[in-house]
């Protein structure tokens, strides 16, 4: 079985790749799109019901809280998702990531409970979304929009430049998601990985 580790995985992101293990194979695939998927960080379009959600302070968000946590429940089948891509070689490199302060985690907490979250890589003022979960039931309800939100203005304040989400989605989209060529892609990564861009 093909060996993940931290180092692999930082000089992949550099380099416009990243794994995602196959569920039936256990092979771990390496992917470029092209087009690549990104969000415009000046040109989210959120709702007006999910701004009142956001403005209503629904949920108190965290950051870095449970990395670990969100990355499991992000691997766990959901409604949309029968199978997942994310193993165990995945959950250990982008543990270490963590712990080294590359990997992030952006979490919506509802009476002190963890209802959904995100998390990613950021490499300068690049970020690279992986995976966001939200509880099923109702406390969980546009609990992972909520954190996407967050996420796009915090990438704002700290200087950030690009939000990778790798492939497009109908659910990313209406978020106003586009596709680039992946040369566009790639000089962009190359400009935006070298900003000084501290996550706080």
């Amino acid at each position: 079985m093909q060996e993940l580790s931290a180092d692999l995985l930082l000089n992949a992101y550099l380099n416009g790749f990243f794994p995602m293990a196959d569920p039936d194979s256990g092979e771990l695939e390496w992917y470029c799109p092209d087009p690549r998927a990104i969000l415009e960080l000046t040109d989210l379009h959120i709702s007006k019901t999910l701004l009142r959600t956001v403005r209503s302070g629904r949920f108190e968000i965290r950051t870095n809280t449970c990395f670990d946590t969100v990355l499991l429940e992000c691997a766990k089948p959901a409604a949309a998702r029968e199978s997942t891509w994310i193993d165990q070689r995945i959950t250990e490199a982008y543990g270490a990531l963590h712990r080294s302060g590359f990997a992030h985690s952006v979490e919506a907490w509802k009476d002190d409970n963890l209802v959904g979250g995100l998390y990613g890589v950021q490499i300068g003022g690049a970020f690279f979304g992986e995976s966001m979960f939200r509880r099923q039931d109702a406390s969980g309800r546009d609990a992972s929009k909520v954190c996407l939100v967050w996420l796009t203005e915090h990438l704002q304040t700290i200087g950030a430049t690009l939000l990778d989400i790798q492939f497009m989605t109908p659910h990313l989209r209406r978020f106003g998601a586009c596709e680039i060529p992946a040369d566009d892609y790639l000089a962009r990564l190359a400009t935006a990985v070298e900003l000084p861009c501290d996550w706080q």
